[in-house]
């Protein structure tokens, strides 16, 4: 496999000059990961330990290049990289580095041609940096895009399907450098067979991806969300500063070309809280009192990420619009494993990008797909 050389060092700005590439240094990977735990909404893996690692990564091997999808040949070859498993595993086992390599190694061997570029399945967690680290350790490009806008349990769930993108040749590795090479004819039956190799190897894997072209890549993914999650995560920071986080989070949520939509579901402080591994993932629900004195409560229910929250019953918001609960004080963005009982939040929702809206999305992403019993009405037409 041809790998391209490392970028020299790069400063800490985005680059505005016409090139389209997003210049993300190691201090930045604060405030990005912090916005990509937002739009995680509760799952994609912690954050803060997918940011050691593309710490790490950079001091070893350099900063990546990181390119707008409109740079990509239409005949260039791009897959995404990810950790695939249960949150709640995934903070125990950390990739290693080599298990990352061979996942694109193999990747590129099965199609018989290098990977030309790389790109995050999803933008959430440990998963917006997971690719960071891939890209920095074998020198290829990082795409400034993902799968979804946001963060979702499945393979199947990716705009790539949406739009008729394979999924297979599909390659899953283990902590103990054990691979598996998928190949189905549907996303979802690729779904079903790694989250079974996935149980059998820990629920902590690495996994290559969607093989797609340039042109493909162009037209079946979510474009500048690493821009966007930087951002977001520099909002918050702002906010705090000024006296209101979750406020600025919410303003610029609000101004985004991505999500356009976002407000404040609830303020209260979580009084239940049940959460189990089951058929590969995490998954429960919080409970959370409000603190006005009323007789008030939401319930979020989640699969890895926040699914659905219901206000005294009501619905409030359900996916695929987005659903974070964020510290009260400082908006910083809480996973689903890092939830506990007394913990005082806010429940932010945001408008799910127009992508995964469509007919062809909602047959993969609808309420129902995830065993809710709910139509998906838009957080915009939903009473306040």
């Amino acid at each position: 496999m041809s790998l391209t050389p490392n970028l020299t060092e790069l400063k800490s700005v985005l680059d505005v000059s016409g090139s389209g590439e997003l210049i993300l240094s190691e201090d930045d990977l604060h405030d990005f990961a912090r916005g990509a735990a937002f739009l995680g909404t509760g799952g994609g893996g912690d954050p803060y330990i997918g940011r050691l690692m593309a710490q790490n990564a950079i001091r070893e091997f350099g900063h990546p290049k990181i390119i707008d999808v409109n740079s990509l040949d239409d005949d260039a070859t791009v897959a995404f990289v990810a950790m695939l498993g249960a949150p709640t595993v995934l903070n125990e086992k950390a990739a290693s580095g080599a298990d990352i390599d061979l996942a694109v190694m193999r990747l590129s061997e099965r199609l018989g041609r290098p990977i030309d570029a790389l790109m995050p399945a999803e933008i959430g967690g440990v998963n917006s940096t997971v690719p960071i680290v891939a890209a920095a350790r074998l020198g290829l490009p990082l795409l400034n895009a993902d799968g979804m806008g946001r963060a979702f349990p499945e393979i199947q769930m990716v705009v790539m399907n949406f739009e008729g993108v394979r999924a297979t040749p599909f390659v899953i590795v283990d902590e103990h450098v054990n691979s598996v090479i998928i190949e189905t004819g549907t996303a979802k039956r690729a779904e079903d067979f790694v989250r079974s190799v996935a149980i059998n190897m820990g629920l902590s894997c690495i996994v290559a991806g969607y093989p797609m072209t340039g042109a493909e890549v162009k037209r079946a993914t979510v474009h500048n969300t690493l821009t966007e999650a930087l951002e977001i995560g520099r909002a918050i920071v702002a906010g705090r500063r000024a006296g209101d986080a979750v406020g600025g989070l919410v303003r610029r949520l609000s101004e985004s070309s991505i999500y356009g939509h976002a407000r404040i579901l609830f303020d209260g402080k979580i009084i239940d809280l049940r959460r189990e591994t089951t058929a590969g993932f995490s998954i429960g629900h919080c409970k959370i009192e409000s603190l006005n004195g009323t007789s008030g409560a939401m319930d979020v229910q989640f699969q890895n990420e926040n699914l659905v929250a219901l206000e005294n019953g009501i619905l409030r918001a359900v996916v695929p619009d987005l659903i974070t609960i964020v510290d009260r004080e400082t908006a910083e963005p809480i996973p689903t494993e890092a939830l506990r009982y007394g913990q005082r939040v806010k429940v932010i929702a945001a408008a799910a990008p127009k992508l995964l809206k469509t007919p062809q999305a909602l047959e993969f992403i609808h309420p129902r797909c995830f065993g809710l019993d709910f139509d998906f009405t838009p957080i915009e037409e939903l009473t306040t």
